[in-house]
């Protein structure tokens, strides 16, 4: 049996971390079984919250716009077409750069749970 879910009918909500979630196929909606997938969107000069995820990886697929990637130590750009592998336990988050908002996929293996996200502590530097 094939399942299908429809993009226009999808009700975004907020995530843990922040940003705006629609679960375009989630096991606890659809029924799939072994992983996630959702479109985040990061409005104009907004980034996630500082988290990391105890058992999922997660797969960044960036649709379109521009942003600054935290991904444990290392800081970076991306922009449409980029992808990026999160492996479980980094700390991460994103921040749009751009001028239009930022539009990502976000695969997860095992599945999103708001359980396994754990918001991160951020440590100020010297002059903030």
């Amino acid at each position: 049996m094939a399942i299908k879910s429809e993009y226009n009918k999808i009700q975004p909500y907020l995530t843990k971390d922040g940003s705006q979630i629609k679960e375009l196929m989630h096991p606890k909606i659809h029924g799939n079984q072994r992983q996630s997938l959702a479109e985040a969107c990061i409005p104009i000069g907004s980034k996630t919250l500082l988290h990391k995820h105890k058992i999922s990886e997660e797969l960044y697929h960036i649709k379109s716009g521009r942003g600054l990637m935290t991904h444990g130590d290392e800081k970076f750009e991306v922009t449409t077409g980029d992808t990026i592998y999160i492996p479980p336990g980094t700390p991460h988050r994103i921040q749009n750069t751009g001028k239009e908002i930022l539009k990502i996929l976000c695969c997860c293996s095992p599945p999103y749970s708001r359980n396994d996200t754990k918001l991160m502590v951020e440590q100020k530097s010297k002059g903030e």
